[in-house]
């Protein structure tokens, strides 16, 4: 079987579906993708370039008795997304109704109080929107790339409410600002840059 080579907004549950595996966990734990599980700790968010091994399918048989009918179970693995919504003020918002739309579908939800929604959707899916109050938010799934990338600390530092910019732009003046804004807010040195200390505490606080 190929090396997958992971584009922007693929997960390993997407790229399980595109061959065929129900299961992610047969793909993401063979041992030749032992060092991508090193390096990327998270199986659902992967960087662009990174190189997935997807090995040979396996079949399995069953014996069953002819003449009779038989039925035949598969079980997936679900992708659950999951979203805690905080307000301006970075409060999350509790036990409010709220509608999420991905790839057309509609789910009616309230949040949990801690500010959570929690649905399982499809592996392929790629975009949705979020609907709360007077706010209604764009989704990208599965387009957060890993901490330690500066796209993953745009976007994380975006989604918590502090103006990164916009990654197309490149702005990296606005990127530091943000950077030295969260740093003061978590109690960190205020130096700009997003070294080990600084993405931990990102990832804390984004929770992935």
């Amino acid at each position: 079987m190929p090396i997958h080579v992971v584009q922007q907004g693929e997960h390993i549950s997407s790229i399980a579906g595109q061959y065929g595996f129900t299961d992610y966990l047969t793909i993401w734990n063979d041992a030749q993708n032992a060092s991508l599980r090193e390096q990327r700790p998270n199986p659902h968010v992967l960087y662009p370039g990174d190189n997935v091994y997807v090995p040979e399918k396996q079949p399995k048989a069953e014996s069953r008795p002819t003449g009779n009918v038989h039925r035949f179970v598969l079980r997936a693995k679900r992708l659950k997304l999951r979203i805690v919504v905080q307000d301006w003020n970075g409060h999350p918002i509790k036990n409010t109704p709220c509608t999420l739309v991905v790839e057309g579908q509609t789910y009616q939800l309230n949040t949990d109080g801690d500010g959570m929604i929690s649905q399982e959707i499809s592996p392929e899916a790629r975009k949705g929107s979020l609907s709360i109050r007077d706010m209604e938010v764009e989704l990208l799934i599965g387009h957060l790339d890993p901490v330690d990338s500066m796209s993953g600390w745009r976007a994380r530092l975006n989604n918590l409410g502090y103006n990164a910019g916009d990654a197309d732009k490149e702005d990296n003046l606005q990127l530091i600002s943000a950077i030295e804004q969260f740093q003061h807010d978590t109690g960190l040195v205020r130096d700009g840059s997003c070294g080990p200390a600084t993405q931990a505490a990102l990832l804390k606080a984004h929770r992935c």
